[in-house]
Order: C-alpha cells, then structure tokens, then sequence
C-alpha cells in the first residue's frame, strides 16, 4: 500500500501547488472588479450629467437665433466637453484595471500550466516506473490479491489521469491564446481612449477659443451678431451654389476632352481621412449652426493637420485658400459623385489636376483662430461633403 500512500502525498502536494495561486488570483481580480464596477458606475453618473446640457442645447437650438442664446449654446457645450473629459479619463482608469485583471488571468493561467506540466511529469515518472515492474513482482509485493488489484486499478487510474491532465493543459492553453489576445485588444482600446482624451482637451481649448472669438466679433451686440449670422449663411450658400454650378461645366468639358484627359472609372469611395468618431451627422439635429442651414456632411473627428487623401480617382473642381477664413478642396468622380473637404488647413493640389485614390490632396484644420478653419468651427476635425449629380448626400452611405 506504499504506493497508494505515495500517490495521496503527490496529489496533495499537487493541489496546493495549484490551488495556491488560484486563491490569491481571485482575491486579487476580486478587488479590481470592484473597481472596474465602481469606474462603470462614475461614468454613468457622469454621462447623465452630461446628458442634461446636450438637452440645454436642443432647447436652444429650437429658439430663435440671437448671441444671447449663443453663448448659452457655446457655454453648454463647453460644459459638457468637460464632463466628456472626465468620462474619458475614468474609461482610460477603467480599461487599465481590466487590462490588469486580464494580466493577471494570463499569469495565473501560465502558473495553471507550468503545474499541469509538472503533474504530468510526476504522472509519467510514475507511469513509467509500473511499466518497469512486471507482474509477478507486483504480486510479491503486495499482501494479498486485494491489494493486487488495487495496484492494477491503480495503474489504470495513473493513465486515465495521464490523459485527462493532456485534455485540460490544451484547453488551459486554448484559454490562454484567448487571454493574450484579449489583453492586445485592451492595450490597443487604451491607446484609443487616451487618443480620444487628447482631442476632447483639443476640443476644449477650441471651444474656449470660439467663444472669445464670437464675444469680439460681437462686441456683445445683438445687431453685430445678426449680421454675422447673414454673412455666414451666405457664405455657405454661396460655396454650395457655386461647387453646383462649376461641376455641371467641368463635366461637360472633360466629356469634350476624353482623349486628352484620363476617363474616370472607379467611384468606390475610402476615408479620406483614418476611420473615427463622427461628431455631426449629415442633416445632425443637433449641429450647433442649424438654424443657418441643414448641415450638408458628416464631420470626422480628426487632430490638426492629419493627412487627407482622395477617397477616390478624380479630378480638383475647385480650391478655396480663404487664409484664416473658410478653406476647402472639392473633387469630382465617376458616376456623378462629387466630394468637398472643408476648414482645411493646407491644399496641395492644383484646379483640373487628376489624382487618384489614396493620393494626398492636404491637411485638415478646423482650430478656431487657424488658417482655414473659417468661423463655423469649434475644434479640429474634417468637413466631409458627397454629393451625387451636384446635391449633398449622407457620405456614410458611400463609405465602407
């Protein structure tokens, strides 16, 4: 019977080996998922507060146009970017205590697995060392048959457990895989997250920014602001009537002179600027300059001079370098499509040229008080207009 002995102290020893950091590991995961819990709950506190200016915003949105309904607008706006901080920064804190928790889950797993490899050793040592005694020295061995059979049992016990302990290390290394990759998915969402906060301090200072420009421009008065709430409205109109007008003729000049020019083909459009936040929708019920116009795009979240290339082949309608005004880059494409890219910050094609798909045509702007951002912007990000046979159309529904 030594041998069953023998197998009770390896088992026991075994389990504590095992069991040891399992114990600690849930202690441990126990104290960040209270934390991860307490996160969730501040963030959807702060998120209702939230809630409660974007209402004020509406509200004020539905009411006439008048500078004192501005800067409450502006003012609501710049409250709630606030609180969009602090919904930020507490998911940062959030991902990084379920980064850790899945850390330690990698951890312990590897633990989990370096003692299963260890079980099996001790199982194929033992294994081996049976296979080693024939027989009829069991027999001799043992006191009588019973205890025989027992040491037969036994060894089919040691085999089975063999096999079983093979089952759980690949399972244990299939969750494993699982665990690391969910780990990468966590570092890449963190990076995203403290990408977002930057631009939400980014939007801040913008917003700041816009609201010290309408003060100055206003000199606090109502009149001043009618009258700039004219100019813009005009402005805008004036852009779109014009991109209208100019496309009709340029396509009938390129119809004139497919030989001498590369006929378009391809309309398939890509993100002129990386995949992101979208902060007004095309026709936004609550874009903040609506009671001057429908907004006519989808506006991308985008920092200060990030890269926009042509989301496909086509050729520069119009360029409009306004210095610290309104700029803007319009292509035409095959099939009717045409596309404009407003408040940009820089243009680096010429009228008429060709370019193609992926092609860099300038750099996006938007900051208040920087060249092309024009005065409609509170922040950085990319104006992006499709429009099909001259009339705006929602861009999402070309875009992969």
């Amino acid at each position: 019977m030594k041998t069953a002995r023998s197998l009770t102290i390896i088992i026991s020893l075994v389990l504590i080996l095992i069991l040891t950091p399992i114990l600690v590991f849930a202690q441990s995961v126990g104290d960040l998922n209270q934390q991860i819990s307490d996160k969730e709950q501040e963030i959807q506190d702060i998120k209702k507060k939230a809630s409660v200016y974007q209402k004020n915003i509406r509200v004020k949105q539905e009411e006439a146009a008048s500078l004192k309904n501005q800067l409450i607008i502006i003012e609501n706006q710049i409250a709630k970017t606030e609180l969009d901080i602090e919904v930020t920064q507490a998911e940062v804190a959030q991902t990084q205590l379920e980064q850790r928790e899945v850390e330690l889950q990698v951890i312990t797993k590897e633990d989990t697995i370096d003692n299963q490899k260890r079980n099996l050793g001790t199982l194929i040592q033992q294994i081996h060392q049976n296979d080693n005694t024939n027989q009829l020295k069991i027999f001799a061995l043992n006191d009588s048959i019973s205890d025989y059979f027992n040491e037969v049992e036994y060894t089919k016990e040691l085999q089975k457990g063999l096999s079983d302990a093979l089952t759980d290390l690949k399972q244990e290394k299939k969750e494993l895989l699982n665990q690391k990759q969910e780990l990468e998915a966590k570092q890449i969402q963190l990076v995203k997250l403290k990408q977002d906060l930057q631009l939400n301090q980014v939007n801040l200072a913008g917003e700041t920014k816009f609201k010290e420009n309408v003060l100055i421009q206003t000199e606090n008065s109502e009149k001043k602001f009618t009258e700039l709430f004219w100019q813009a409205k005009d402005e805008q109109e004036s852009i779109s009537a014009d991109l209208t007008s100019l496309e009709k003729k340029v396509r009938s000049k390129l119809n004139e002179l497919k030989e001498d020019k590369p006929e378009l083909r391809n309309s398939q459009l890509m993100w002129p600027v990386p995949k992101n936040k979208i902060t007004s929708t095309f026709h936004d019920p609550d874009y903040p300059f609506r009671y001057l116009f429908e907004h006519p795009a989808i506006d991308v979240r985008a920092a200060q001079g990030t890269t926009i290339r042509a989301p496909a082949e086509g050729y520069v309608l119009k360029t409009k370098d306004a210095g610290m005004g309104y700029s803007y880059i319009a292509l035409i494409h095959a099939n009717g499509l045409s596309t404009v890219y407003g408040h940009v910050s820089k243009i680096l094609v010429r009228e008429d040229e060709y370019v193609s798909q992926g092609e860099v045509i300038g750099y996006s702007g938007g900051m208040p008080g920087t060249p092309g951002a024009g005065r409609l912007t509170s922040g950085p990000h990319l104006h992006f207009e499709v429009r099909m046979n001259g009339i705006p159309v929602n861009p999402l529904d070309y875009l992969p």
